[in-house]
């Protein structure tokens, strides 16, 4: 099987070295020529993964034509706001039967799409040769070949099998499923829910306050998946609560850390700066909030979200606008 990844940020870099530990014949596209130097010289990728030690077999280029030459699997893991314009060059490049794969995890600004609608929409790639993976999946931990599992959506099942061999390790366990929605909105929405822990970490509140925001925002998660038609079986799996966890409590997390600046007084514009990489909940959440609005789906945390983030409530506002809603059922809305 030959893999073409495009790009080599962090979970680009890391995913194509889980497919060339698989055995995969994989090339990993990068736009600067120093990160593909470092790859194929010294088999590390010295600006998002300093220190780790990348598989010899992993080849690194410059030229999207040759990364895509003959690829069986074209895996996508680029910003989510860039998707369509960078779609829009490579679709001749992509050949009849290559299985496109998504990595990203945001809903995209004024359409509402999620990434595989992207895809289709742009390249013409039916659906059926798209999948997503989504999961608990810190780039960091599974560079460093760290026990790690995840999801393969997919609505050809064949497709998803093939993939699903193509990148199992003895450290990366890829379980598939039929759920391509469900399996999205868990990885978009969990970015806006780390936001808010985040801002509540930045604030010193504690574990309750933490407890409170991921299961909360697995309500909200699973509220909008039930009105889009996901499996909501998918939400209590690792492309819902398992990515959620991890999202939202570990320290690798740009979200929750990018939320921690706000908490902390940062303005979202140095928060932005002292985040080096993109934390993609900070635009996909008005986009998210629109979504749920158009479906009459309540999201009190992503709309607290994106009050902050567009400046129209302070964070200390932000934490009594949550506390001071109206008492509910657990389950309303489901």
């Amino acid at each position: 099987m030959k893999t073409a990844v495009l790009s080599a940020g962090s979970w680009g870099t890391a995913f194509a070295a889980v497919l060339a530990d698989a055995g995969s014949d994989v090339v990993l596209h990068g736009r600067r020529p120093e990160i593909v130097d470092a790859i194929n010289t010294g088999h590390e990728n010295p600006v998002y993964l300093p220190g780790i030690i990348l598989p010899t077999s992993l080849k690194a280029t410059t030229d999207v034509a040759r990364a895509l030459a003959g690829a069986d699997f074209l895996v996508v893991s680029i910003p989510a706001q860039s998707l369509r314009d960078n779609l829009a060059r490579w679709a001749p490049l992509i050949e009849p039967s290559t299985v496109v794969v998504s990595l990203m995890k945001g809903i995209e600004t004024h359409t509402g799409l999620r990434m595989s609608e992207v895809i289709t929409e742009v390249t013409g790639v039916p659906a059926e040769r798209v999948a997503v993976l989504s999961g608990p999946n810190l780039a960091r931990e599974i560079s460093a070949r760290q026990p790690a599992a995840s999801v393969i959506a997919c609505r050809d099942e064949t497709a998803a099998k093939a993939l699903q061999e193509a990148c199992l390790t003895p450290y990366f366990r890829p379980y598939t499923n039929h759920d391509v929605i469900g399996c999205e909105l868990g990885g978009a929405v969990k970015n806006v829910i780390a936001l808010a822990v985040g801002l509540a970490a930045g604030m010193g509140l504690g574990d309750n306050a933490r407890a409170l925001l991921i299961t909360r925002g697995l309500a909200e998660t699973a509220r909008l998946g039930a009105k889009l038609g996901a499996d909501p079986l998918t939400f209590s799996g690792l492309a819902g609560v398992g990515d959620l966890i991890a999202t939202c409590t570990s320290p690798l997390s740009r979200n929750r850390t990018f939320g921690e600046h706000l908490g902390q007084g940062m303005t979202v514009a140095e928060a932005t700066a002292a985040t080096s990489q993109t934390a993609e909940g900070v635009k996909s959440s008005q986009s998210i909030l629109e979504l749920a609005r158009r479906h009459g789906v309540e999201m009190p945390i992503t709309e607290v979200v994106v009050a902050v983030i567009q400046g129209t409530v302070t964070v200390a506002e932000a934490a009594a606008m949550l506390m001071a809603r109206s008492p509910k059922p657990e389950q309303y809305g489901t």
